[in-house]
């Protein structure tokens, strides 16, 4: 859960830079959003998800 609601706030941040410097306009980023609620409730949410925390872990091993 940490893992993902940081992955989230670092989303958040990225697209207020880019709406901010005008390379991201606001339809762009509500695309965007209503693409993210779409796949968090199809079938391939698990398979994302277990994707990123695959990827999470092997950065984190990188540390060590």
């Amino acid at each position: 859960m940490v893992l993902s609601l940081s992955v989230v706030v670092l989303l958040l941040l990225l697209a207020w830079i880019f709406l901010r410097s005008g390379g991201l306009k606001f339809s762009h980023a509500l695309v965007c959003v209503l693409l993210g609620f779409y796949l968090a409730s199809s079938s391939m949410a698990s398979t994302i998800h277990d994707g990123l925390t695959a990827t999470a872990n092997a950065v984190s091993s990188l540390n060590r």
